[in-house]
């Protein structure tokens, strides 16, 4: 895929610390959840401010490395898209530069899915960085479903979004 933007090995790194950042902070277990794996939620948690983080910073890159090519993306007001290559355009059209997202602390419940992967579920809400912010953000909630296409594979395997809802 061809992006104005050029993933350096510089951009992934402050990526990592940018995520590890946000990932220790936001890594707080909500109250009264307890996760049925702690490792399994850590790894989610991580990826989605990996992917988050690079979606913040519209690096196209990371966040396709990260979405499967049979993604379905659900969103309450646009409908469904069913192409990655759909998905990463409309990023690039409607979010880069446009928009950020921003995590409710401690709202990710994480599940595992048998011979799948794991279902993530949280709350987040937007910043829309071309209009005044509003005094109270409007807090939405979103489905993730997170193949692992190699269980068996080095640090675990490969995890991507093959399913996604947004509801704001």
């Amino acid at each position: 895929m061809n992006s104005k933007y050029h993933f350096t090995p510089a951009m992934f790194f402050l990526i990592l610390i940018f995520a590890a950042c946000s990932h220790s902070e936001n890594n707080k277990v909500k109250a009264g959840y307890p996760p049925d794996s702690k490792d399994l939620y850590d790894n989610i948690v991580s990826l989605d401010s990996l992917f988050f983080t690079a979606y913040n910073i519209c690096d196209t890159l990371t966040m396709a490395s990260l979405i499967s090519e049979d993604l379905e993306f659900y969103h309450d007001q646009g409908g469904l898209m069913t192409s990655k290559d759909s998905v990463m355009e409309a990023i690039k059209k409607n979010i880069c530069g446009k928009v950020t997202r921003e995590l409710v602390k401690g709202s990710i419940e994480v599940y595992p899915i048998a011979g799948y992967g794991a279902v993530e579920m949280g709350q987040h809400f937007f910043h829309n960085n071309q209009e005044p912010e509003p005094a109270k953000p409007k807090i939405g909630k979103f489905v993730q479903l997170w193949k692992n296409e190699d269980p068996q594979g080095p640090a675990g395997g490969h995890w991507r979004l093959t399913r996604i809802i947004s509801l704001h």
